[in-house]
């Protein structure tokens, strides 16, 4: 059974990966999967997310790392999903990620979409709010692993620069 676990990761939080490690107990395997918005401009490449991703789980196995531009249900069709997993943190979510799931659900009535709670402690924490906070010189380093803090602060120095 292929379970995935889409987002735009923009960038991962330790909220994404308290999701990650229970669909983690519940399936086994899981496949991270790196969506583009086009809703949300990105603050990093589809690379670079990946390259969090894969360093900030790298204590974990049974984990693959892929990147799709596209509809989920395009992907899901041609990788063979059977579950698609997705995680809320109040109740804004779950009213955005029902619309979207039914709507998925229509288009591809073969794969299951299961939603997961994260951990009340991340329940604010929002990659958008992670990066305005950094942004603004607040410090986000207890929301986010290592790998992600560094490449805050590595791109910030970037677009600082003269």
């Amino acid at each position: 059974m292929l379970a995935i676990y889409p987002g735009s990761f923009d960038p991962i939080t330790y909220g994404h990966i308290d999701i990650i490690e229970r669909a983690l107990k519940i399936f086994g395997n899981l496949r991270v999967v790196v969506m583009t918005n086009p809703r949300k401009p990105s603050f990093f490449t589809p690379q670079e997310k990946l390259e969090m991703i894969s360093e900030s789980l790298s204590h974990l196995r049974g984990i693959e790392y892929d990147h799709w531009e596209g509809l989920l249900v395009d992907y899901v069709a041609k990788n063979g999903v059977n579950v698609v997993i997705r995680g809320l943190r109040a109740l804004s979510d779950f009213e955005y990620e029902f619309q979207v799931a039914l709507a998925n659900k229509h288009m591809c009535p073969q794969v299951e979409i299961v939603f997961l709670m994260t951990n009340a402690k991340f329940s604010f924490v929002s990659s958008s709010l992670v990066k305005e906070i950094f942004q603004m010189g607040g410090d986000v380093s207890e929301w986010v692993p290592v790998p992600v803090f560094e490449r805050l602060k590595s791109k910030m120095s970037c677009i600082h620069k003269p």
